[in-house]
């Protein structure tokens, strides 16, 4: 595996991803482009921009998030994973479970569930009503 300048940590874990989802070097084109927008001669002068095939799904990704070759070489590569195993799992792939619970937490609430909140509130404020000192 390529040396992306990232902990070992990270690295390990990018290899047992791939190595799960069974993704092998060998089935990844790799292409280096000079990146778009903001960065000025750095982006003239450098191909930091990588752009990945995998062939068997034909999945294209592109990526140049950082200003380094390396990084996005590995970010890349993680998003290559993170995009295949969306469309293997499905549902169970923790991306879409993260935008399930984004959904949910955002749906409306029923009547009853916001008559509830209120009848709440209402205890509370007459509690802290009877706390008030007494004028006489």
């Amino acid at each position: 595996m390529i040396d992306f300048g990232i902990t070992a940590a990270k690295q390990k874990d990018l290899e047992e991803k791939l190595k799960k989802l069974n993704i092998k070097e060998a089935d990844i084109v790799e292409k280096f482009i000079h990146s778009s927008g903001n960065g000025g001669q750095n982006l003239n002068k450098v191909a930091t921009c990588v752009y990945l095939k995998h062939i068997p799904t034909s999945i294209e990704i592109r990526c140049q998030k950082y200003r380094t070759q390396l990084l996005n070489r590995y970010c890349a590569r993680k998003m290559l994973a993170e995009e295949i195993e969306t469309r293997t799992l499905g549902e169970k792939s923790k991306k879409q479970q993260l935008i399930e619970k984004i959904r949910r937490q955002k749906r409306k609430r029923s009547k009853r569930a916001k008559e509830k909140i209120l009848e709440a509130k209402k205890k509370n404020s007459e509690k802290k009503l009877n706390r008030q000192k007494v004028i006489i």
